[in-house]
């Protein structure tokens, strides 16, 4: 295994994998023939990586670009955004990865709170970027996947001085909070290695061996899991990563039986859609030794480890802190929503909202911190340009999670809630704010509280409760005008997909809504009169 504090940036650890691993596969792109790029899969070898990225960034140094540059990677789920992102890294450019669901709005909203200096971009994406451009105070230039060596435009400014080092920012990616604009988590090299390392030395049920697993991970690269926990593991192990485009149930097992994968990760979500699929003797024919994922539900968790044969392992992270916790050691606690202990390099409290430490197995937020000596260390180093935020997660030294959470005798954590305002859908984070702001921009719409509903497939979905102005109609016909104001500017996945109109929505003496007044206690609100199931209208596009 590379050793990351002899080798503590990303291109240190490639280089010095290329070395040690050389002609095993890193990545690998499984077949697909109905996908546009790749039909026919392909797999790059450590060493060819490593010359990939090499030569990527000779290009890239050449036109002026390095350390303290930012550029934006519009590249789906290609092998370009690995390849793109580990060459600017070893100049010292920090990436940002773009969802590519995000409309102009949100997308015009990332290029100016990051100040990009360069967008890398798919041709079939110029359009949408051009739009988005168009919404933006800030204006980078931007160079084409295609024609990349035609259209890589020199450096807006010089470099930075100084060297490339654990702690040069290496990505920022971009989190749901409840103020209903994103916030932008800086990470280091350091903070990219070290999930990495976690990832592949928890051990127990999640042993990696050393250049013979191969990681399935349909899950997209501008989030954390595939590109910052994932993709590190399996760089410092010698291992391959099997990076698809996108969830498929159709394609799962087929993509995981040709990949021949030994580990796969998954969301709540996927195990629904897997389970619904007709049993057969397909069943048990892969080679998959265990899944790392969350979200299971618990009614579903034994009954699809006995049907697949293998467990699916809970596990936590954030794209804050995501060196995991995970429940990985025999006897495992299945069905019940656990994901682990404390661990000697991430201390945890359970807290009252007073940040009082609670009793026994009484429900409170999870804080954490790395050690009383150095509470921050691996973490992520702060919000972009809001260290107002950052202070306040870290407010008493320890980290806000926000996440509620309960601790049994034997030290094991147990998942309960989200304290944020966020809504979970298919393991995208939506703010209900964000959503909330969209609706009162419509000029029928008097007040509106999202919050999350529970849904058999998604895990949440999007419920917004909406106060009509005078005269307005209660009426489907709304309800899907509304959507469709919200679809045209969001990401399909925060449109909402359940509506019901409110005579009032109840608010606290400083105007602050209390949405949980809503409902009498104990109300399933998609059982009230009246509500509107608009989910059917939630279609990627």
């Amino acid at each position: 295994m590379i050793d990351i504090a002899q080798h503590p940036t990303l291109h240190q650890a490639l280089a010095a994998a290329a070395q040690a691993y050389g002609a095993n596969p890193l990545l690998a792109i499984p077949a697909n023939p109905q996908r546009s790029y790749l039909p026919d899969g392909q797999e790059l070898s450590f060493a060819q990586m490593h010359q990939g990225v090499s030569a990527l960034a000779m290009r890239y140094a050449a036109a002026g670009y390095g350390h303290g540059h930012r550029v934006a990677l519009f590249l789906e789920n290609r092998p370009e955004h690995l390849l793109h992102k580990l060459a600017l890294n070893s100049l010292g450019a920090c990436c940002v990865p773009v969802n590519p669901d995000y409309r102009p709005r949100e997308l015009a909203y990332l290029v100016e709170h990051a100040r990009v200096d360069l967008v890398v971009v798919l041709d079939s994406r110029v359009d949408a970027l051009r739009a988005a451009l168009a919404e933006s105070g800030h204006q980078p230039a931007f160079a084409t996947l295609e024609g990349f060596a035609a259209t890589l435009p020199p450096a807006p400014r010089d470099p930075l001085p100084g060297s490339v080092h654990g702690d040069t920012p290496a990505s920022i990616l971009y989190t749901s909070g409840t103020t209903g604009r994103p916030k932008g988590c800086i990470l280091s090299h350091r903070y990219e290695l070290a999930s990495g390392h976690a990832y592949a030395t928890r051990g127990g049920l999640a042993t990696f061996g050393e250049g013979t697993d191969r990681i399935y991970n349909p899950l997209p690269l501008f989030h954390v899991n595939a590109s910052v926990v994932s993709f590190p593991g399996a760089l410092l192990t010698g291992n391959c990563q099997v990076q698809t485009d996108r969830f498929q149930p159709s394609r799962w097992w087929t993509e995981v039986r040709e990949s021949r994968a030994t580990v796969v990760h998954y969301l709540g979500v996927i195990v629904q859609m897997l389970w619904g699929q007709p049993p057969g003797p397909q069943d048990r024919d892969h080679a998959v030794r265990f899944a790392y994922g969350a979200g299971v539900e618990p009614p579903l968790h034994a009954a699809f480890e006995e049907r697949f044969g293998f467990p699916l392992i809970e596990l936590w992270g954030m794209t804050e802190m995501v060196r995991i916790l995970t429940d990985n050691h025999a006897p495992r606690q299945v069905g019940t929503r656990a994901f682990g202990r404390a661990q000697p390099d991430i201390e945890v409290r359970v807290v009252d909202d007073a940040d009082r430490d609670v009793d026994g197995e009484t429900p409170g937020e999870m804080v954490i911190r790395h050690s009383a000596a150095t509470p921050r260390q691996d973490f992520f180093s702060g919000y972009l340009d809001d260290p107002a935020a950052t202070e306040a997660a870290w407010r008493g030294g320890w980290f806000h999670t926000g996440d509620i959470v309960w601790r049994d005798a034997t030290g094991m954590l147990h998942f309960v809630d989200r304290r944020k305002n966020i809504v979970r859908r298919s393991g995208e984070n939506i703010a209900a704010a964000e959503v909330e702001a969209m609706l009162l921009t419509h000029p029928w719409v008097e007040q509106a509280a999202v919050m999350a509903l529970p849904d058999e497939v998604r895990e949440e979905e999007v419920l917004a409760c909406v106060v009509l102005k005078p005269g307005e109609e209660r009426s489907e016909a709304t309800a899907r005008a509304l959507f469709a104001h919200c679809n045209a500017q969001l990401a399909y996945y925060k449109a909402p997909g359940w509506v019901w109109f409110a005579d009032a929505i109840p608010t606290t003496a400083t105007q602050k809504i209390q949405k949980h007044s809503l409902f009498p206690a104990g109300t399933d609100p998609r059982t009230l009169p009246g509500i509107l199931d608009l989910r059917g209208l939630k279609k990627r596009r």
